[in-house]
């Protein structure tokens, strides 16, 4: 008897704690619905373009569609490793005071466009390893792809794993939020080409 509840002890122990670690069902979905339609948005917003479309500049300052394309694909591999190489390190729940900002904050302040932030140069287009906006596109898609999966099915303790950046202090979950929100940014900046006067009509 004392045995047998012994075992039950440790089984609702065990349930407690998947329950507090691992990410909520409403959690997980709102992560996967926003990575799936972000990713849609960039499909979408390329779509038919010819090559001089994807390549069309508004200004020497401004990037193409395929620039937009090539930044998109090298942050998503940046950013994913950035998470992947968290969880991998011990939980650092002491950092979470360090977080100013909530889940939906973080992606509204990603998607606006009003402030205009310089990226790294690692991530400007011309320091990318794609060739072209298809080979752009099929890394964006290989990497999203991946993230979908991963975030449908982990257990890891995404809340409790923190990452202090420079632009920020963010848990893996909100992470894995501002992949999401980065890629719908510069589908953004893509439609602002497009919408550009001088953009080629073929």
């Amino acid at each position: 008897m004392k045995k047998t509840l012994a075992i039950l002890s440790v089984f609702l122990l065990f349930a407690f704690v998947s329950s507090v670690t691992a990410i909520s069902k409403k959690e997980r979905k709102s992560a996967a619905t926003l990575l799936k339609e972000t990713e849609s948005g960039v499909f979408n917003s390329v779509k038919g373009l010819s090559d001089a479309q994807l390549k069309y500049k508004p200004g020497p300052d401004r990037w193409s569609v395929e620039e937009c394309l090539k930044h998109i694909a090298i942050a998503e591999q940046g950013l994913g490793g950035m998470v992947e190489g968290a969880l991998k390190a011990a939980p650092n729940p002491e950092k979470r005071s360090d977080i100013k900002v909530t889940d939906d904050e973080l992606i509204k302040r990603l998607e606006d466009r009003s402030t205009k932030v310089k990226t790294s140069d690692p991530m400007k287009p011309e320091n990318t390893p794609f060739t072209s906006a298809a080979d752009a596109l099929q890394s964006f898609k290989t990497s999203r792809d991946k993230l979908i999966v991963f975030v449908k099915s982990t257990q890891d303790d995404l809340r409790n794993h923190v990452l202090s950046l420079p632009f920020g202090t963010y848990d893996s979950y909100q992470m894995i939020l501002l992949i999401g929100a980065h890629s719908n940014r510069h589908t953004q900046q893509i439609e602002e080409v497009k919408a550009d006067p001088n953009f080629p009509k073929n």
